[in-house]
């Protein structure tokens, strides 16, 4: 990468950048479950989370959730009952292994994920309606960036 630099501690425009960005960050979070609950009152964003990725994989076990989403597996049994409970998630038995249970989404969860789905996409084309479409291309190419970082190893960060 000729011409680039990366940041170096003590460089005060890079610290200031970063801190922006952790600043902006942490109110995006913010921002984002505040919103989820306005979508739908059952689904907080962890819930629409989840939902999204049983239907991204068409179903995998909550010890999958809790390694691919670094959470503890505790708390991912709390969603995933929560989730039962509403009748959104079910349990099938693993045709390959019938010792295992894998999650799969039932229709009402199916229709309450494209419903927020689609509420979500509309607020951010709302709020994003005055970006000129390289700065969207640019901003969605930072935010893939940025994510494409690996998380660090359990009991190493």
């Amino acid at each position: 990468m000729s011409g680039e630099r990366t940041v170096a501690p003590g460089d005060f425009a890079a610290d200031t950048a970063v801190e922006t960005i952790q600043r902006e960050m942490t109110a995006f979070a913010r921002r984002a479950r505040a919103s989820a609950g306005r979508m739908h009152p059952e689904l907080s964003l962890v819930s629409y989370t989840l939902l999204g990725h049983l239907e991204e994989r068409g179903g995998c076990r909550a010890t999958d959730l809790a390694a691919h989403y670094a959470l503890d597996k505790s708390t991912v049994s709390r969603q995933v009952a929560a989730l039962e409970r509403t009748g959104l998630v079910e349990r099938r038995v693993d045709p390959d292994d019938h010792r295992v249970q894998v999650l799969h989404l039932t229709e009402s969860g199916r229709r309450i994920l494209a419903q927020v789905t689609e509420s979500r996409r509309t607020a951010f084309r709302e709020r994003l309606a005055d970006w000129p479409a390289e700065d969207l291309t640019r901003f969605a190419s930072y935010l893939e960036r940025y994510n494409a970082w690996p998380e660090p190893e359990p009991g190493n960060g």
